[in-house]
This record gives structure tokens, C-alpha cells and sequence, in this order.
């Protein structure tokens, strides 16, 4: 059946930008980043090819958990600005062309939200049951402490009143109980609220943590966890048919699909999952100099359904989780890009930035990111992936990746005038500091980090088939080369639908020459190249050869060839 494309389907081809608030332009002086400062990068961020913008939270907080923990869901932190600010960026995006999706955090709070401080004032506080109480923890109840550095367990006796409360992850951010139909009804307000004032969905975090209601006394009064969720994207949809909801579900691909939705198709949860799977088969992948491990991903991920979308990363906000893949996988990987043991978090991730894994290998580097955008998918990025900023392995935990936007050369990287102590993190030193990383000195450079990334989101943008199309994993002959085929329409056929294209990225330090099958070509077609000029014959038995250089990439559009050449 031929793909109908619709711009109501905004997400199927979007490439999303995601960005902190206080760590990305400073427009008051303060040291802090705020809305006005984004607002004044827009143009940038439509300049780079960015159509969603993704906010990490910005909501007031007592910062315990870089603003994870949240103290009023309906307002903006004073440090970032007003709700005032945060309307004229929404509007001052959407003027681009750019949708605004922000971090829906409501599997917690903060322990100093008045909610929790009402809640744990007494037994038979109305907002007791807003939480998730027990007179001691429950053997059935949920298992799996998130961050084992830092706590020990999920329940902490609360002396006020004598029992325990639930907390997936730290002791200061007490689990909502969506087990109530108060918070349920308050989590749908909270969406149409800033629904209201410019959002275009949201980035659910913690998803399968959220709907867990293993050992709660009142977890009966849940409906199956997935119509809970199907009821959010109900609402939502009421609000805006073109909303978003795009879910943080790492989990293996089985368990992974149900949160789409219905099994009709359509879907009816989550609008988009990020690929956890084939983000964490890429990095063996690219340990291993062998791209098995990230075909076998490809050719095991179920296509998403009619109306969702996987979304492909190679960087977040958070570590680098590895922990789906197995014990000795994940020391190969760990051996090759976080051989110390700083570099390393929990034992399952990486607290770094992809450049100084590849030990700042430019044709490496760009090569990864040719995947990103060119794997079946919507492609994010996390701010400061497009000029290759490193990480600041003095900060703790995550806040390695999370340091300030580098803008220009100089001692506050173009970030703000203030003085650098005041900055929420300091600028990364060395190598990769805003002297020699920044965006001012990329974008005058066409050879720049910079100036790829823009190309390739202009070349993404131009091929559909990657965002609407079917995908098969092609056998090459070569290990280190990924070779894929996306296509649209009904196939090449006599007719020869200019909706093919082949991909080819060499994961080896080596030149390797390969024979691409194309069994529905014959010697009429040829292969344009679309990252660099030339073009390649399809032979008479269907087979098109070609040469990589050490990592190489290659897009190609599938054509008829001119006869008179």
C-alpha cells in the first residue's frame, strides 16, 4: 500500500532539538540562561534545519535534580523568566516554522512541592492518597533502585507520620499515585494548561515507572495502565489533533511496542518511542568496527504504527545507558569509549559526548551523524551535538553533558556576560572549550562540524523515504559496512519511482569495495550521490559496486541514467 504523506504527520519527518533552558543564552546578564536568550536564537535554530524544540524542564525547582524536581507544574522558574517569556518563544518558534514539546515529569515531585507537604501533614491529609503511602514496603511491590550510587531503596520512612512513601527515583522526589483519579484529572490539566499557552506535546519521561503500580493499596482503582495512557493522548488530541507525545520507554522491543498502542495500527498511546535498542546496538557497532550488531537492531525492530514513529538518537540529557545490552557487550563498549572509570555512571552508561570517545576523529564523527539522520526514524539531537562539544567530567553524574551552549571563543563562550562562577555549570575546559568548539567559528567554515549537520538536515528533509518509507537492512559482503534501502510508492517497476534511496556508512578505519544487491534494477538505472557529486551504474544482473574510504558515507538516489552519457 502506497504511504499517504500529511503535514498533519509533522513528527514523521521532524528533526527535534533538544535543549536546556539555563544552560543554553543568557539575555539578562544574570549568568543563567532564560526564554529570552532562546528566543533570540531561534533564527539559529532554524538555520540548522530544527522543526520540534524539546525543553527539559523549567518549571520552579529546588534544583535537587536539575530541575526534575519540580515545585508548581504551573509556572516558569524565576531564574528563565515568566510565563510571558515563555509564550513570545513559543510564538517567536512557531513564526519559523518550529513546534515547541517540553518534559512532562509526573511520575514525581519534589519533596518540597505543597502537595507532598500537605500530603505527609497527616494520615488523613486530603492530599494523603496523592502519594503513595505504606505502613512498611511491600514484598510486591516495584524493585530496581534507579540511581544505586545514591540510594538504596524506594520507600523512605517519613517521621511525620510513621510510614513510607514510594520513590523510583531519589529520596527528595516522592512518586505521584496515578492509582487516584485526582491526580489523573490533574496530570490532564496540567497538559492542556501549557497546551494552552504554545506546546505542541510533550516528552514523557519515565514512562514504564509512571504506570507501575505494583504493591499499592489502590492500585485496583487504575485501569490497565496503557488506557490510562491512551486516555492522555485522548485528551491531548482533544486539545490539538497534531500534539505529540513522544515516550521515554527503554525498554527490549516486545515489551517496548504496547506502549504505541492498539494493535489495529493506528495507535493510540504514545506518538513516538525513542529506539533505546538500536541507539545501544549502534555503540557496539561502533566499538566493534563491525556493523552487525546495528543491522541485527534494524532488522529486529518492529515497524511502529501507521500514525508513530521511532525516534533515533545518538546523544541525550542523561548517560549514555548501555544496560540492554549484555554484561561483556557492555565492557566492549566501556573498554573502547570510557576506559576510566570516571567516564563510566552506575555501571550501565557513559557520562560523555560522542567527540572525545572518537578521540575528535572529524571523519568518524560526521559519519555518525550521517547515521543519525539517514536510519529509518526521527532524528534528535541534544544541544551542542551540531559543533561537537565535549564533556566536563568534573561535574557530577549527568551534568557532565550538561554545560553551557558555546557561542563564540572566550572565557563565557558567547553563553553570557556574566561572570563564569555564576554560570549553572562551568564551561568545558581544553580541548573542547569554547575556544576551539564554538558555533561562531563553524558557521564561517564550510568544513565544520556545523556546516554537516546543517547539510545533512537539508538532505533529510529532501528524502522522504527515510521518514515515510519501507527500510530492509541490504547484505553487502562486507562486515564494517551498514548498507540500508528505504523506498516509497510501489517499487521501481518500468515506471522507476524516484522514491529510492541506498546508504551505505563504512564503520572501519579501512577503504573496503562493495556489491550492492538491487535485484529490481538493471543497467538503465544509476545511483546519484547526494552528499558529494557523482554518480554509480547499476550493472545488468541488478548489482551496483562501489568503494568506501575509512568511514565513509554515502547517500545515493536511485534514477533512470541518462542514455546519451
Amino acid at each position: 500500500m502506497k504511504l499517504t504523506r500529511t503535514a498533519d504527520l509533522w513528527w514523521k519527518n521532524a528533526i527535534i532539538y533538544c535543549l536546556d533552558v539555563e544552560t543554553f543564552r543568557d539575555a539578562n546578564g544574570d549568568g543563567v540562561g532564560d526564554f529570552r536568550g532562546l528566543a533570540q536564537q531561534v533564527d539559529y535554530l532554524d538555520r540548522l534545519g530544527v522543526t520540534c524544540v524539546w525543553l527539559m524542564p523549567f518549571f520552579p525547582t529546588p534544583d535537587r535534580d536539575d530541575g526534575y524536581d519540580i515545585i508548581d507544574f504551573y509556572n516558569v522558574d524565576p531564574r528563565l523568566g515568566t510565563l510571558g517569556d515563555f509564550v513570545e518563544f513559543t510564538r517567536t518558534a512557531r513564526d519559523r516554522g518550529i513546534r515547541v514539546i517540553a518534559d512532562l515529569v509526573v511520575n514525581h515531585t519534589s519533596d518540597r512541592h505543597p502537595w507532598f507537604q500537605e500530603s505527609r501533614a497527616s494520615l488523613d491529609s486530603p492530599y494523603r492518597d496523592w502519594y503513595v503511602w505504606q505502613d512498611e514496603p511491600p514484598a510486591d511491590g516495584p524493585h530496581g533502585v534507579v540511581f544505586p550510587d545514591k540510594e538504596h531503596s524506594l520507600w523512605t520512612r517519613d517521621d511525620e507520620t510513621g510510614q513510607y512513601y514510594l520513590h523510583r527515583f531519589y529520596k527528595h522526589q516522592p512518586d505521584l499515585n496515578v492509582a487516584n483519579p485526582a491526580v489523573r484529572e490533574e496530570i490532564a490539566r496540567i497538559m492542556g494548561f501549557w497546551m494552552t499557552l504554545g506546546l505542541s506535546g510533550f516528552r514523557v519521561d519515565a514512562v514504564p515507572f509512571l504506570l507501575e503500580t505494583s504493591g499499592q493499596d489502590d492500585a485496583g482503582a487504575l485501569p490497565d495502565p496503557h488506557e490510562y495512557l491512551a486516555d492522555l493522548r485522548q485528551f491531548m488530541t482533544r486539545r490539538d489533533g497534531e500534539a505529540v507525545l513522544l515516550g521515554e520507554v527503554n525498554l527490549p522491543y516486545p515489551d517496548a511496542m504496547p506502549f504505541f498502542g492498539d494493535a489495529d495500527g493506528t495507535g493510540d498511546e504514545l506518538t513516538m518511542c525513542f529506539d533505546f535498542i538500536g541507539m545501544q546496538s549502534m555503540y557496539l557497532s561502533l566499538a566493534r568496527r563491525d556493523a552487525g550488531p546495528l543491522a541485527r537492531a534494524l532488522r529486529e525492530r518492529p515497524p511502529p504504527p501507521r500514525d508513530g514513529h521511532w525516534a533515533t538518537f545518538v546523544r541525550n540529557h542523561d548517560e549514555l545507558t548501555l544496560d540492554r545490552l549484555t554484561e561483556e557487550e557492555r565492557q566492549e563498549v566501556f573498554a573502547a569509549f570510557g576506559p576510566e572509570k570516571e567516564m563510566r555512571l552506575y555501571g550501565r552508561g557513559l557520562r560523555r559526548r560522542l567527540p572525545p570517545m572518537l578521540d575528535g576523529d572529524a571523519r568518524r564523527i560526521k559519519m555518525v551523524y550521517s547515521l543519525l539522520f539517514s536510519l529509518p526514524g526521527t532524528p534528535v539531537l541534544f544541544y551542542g551535538e551540531e559543533i561537537g562539544m565535549g564533556e566536563d567530567l568534573g561535574n557530577e553524574g549527568r551534568l557532565a553533558v550538561r554545560t553551557p551552549m558555546q557561542w563564540t571563543a572566550g572565557p563565557g563562550g558567547g553563553f553570557s556576560q556574566a561572570d563564569p562562577e555564576r554560570f549553572p555549570a562551568r564551561p568545558v575546559p581544553g580541548a573542547y572549550g569554547p575556544e576551539h568548539v564554538n558555533v561562531a567559528a563553524q558557521a564561517r567554515d564550510r568544513d565544520s562540524l556545523l556546516s554537516w549537520v546543517r547539510m545533512l538536515a537539508e538532505r533529510y528533509r529532501e528524502c522522504p523515504e527515510f521518514a515515510w518509507g519501507r527500510y530492509e537492512v541490504l547484505d553487502v559482503g562486507e562486515p564494517g559496512v551498514l548498507a540500508h534501502r528505504c523506498d516509497t510508492g510501489d517499487g521501481l517497476g518500468d515506471g522507476m519511482s524516484d522514491g529510492v534511496k541506498v546508504v551505505l556508512h563504512n564503520l572501519t578505519d579501512r577503504e573496503v569495495r562493495v556489491e550492492l544487491p538491487l535485484a529490481d534494477m538493471d543497467e538503465g538505472c544509476e545511483l546519484a550521490d547526494l552528499l558529494v557529486d557523482g554518480t554509480t551504474r547499476v550493472s545488468a544482473d541488478g548489482t551496483a559496486s562501489l568503494s568506501l574510504d575509512a568511514y565513509a558515507c554515502r547517500w545515493l538516489r536511485a534514477r533512470r541514467a541518462d542514455p546519451s552519457r
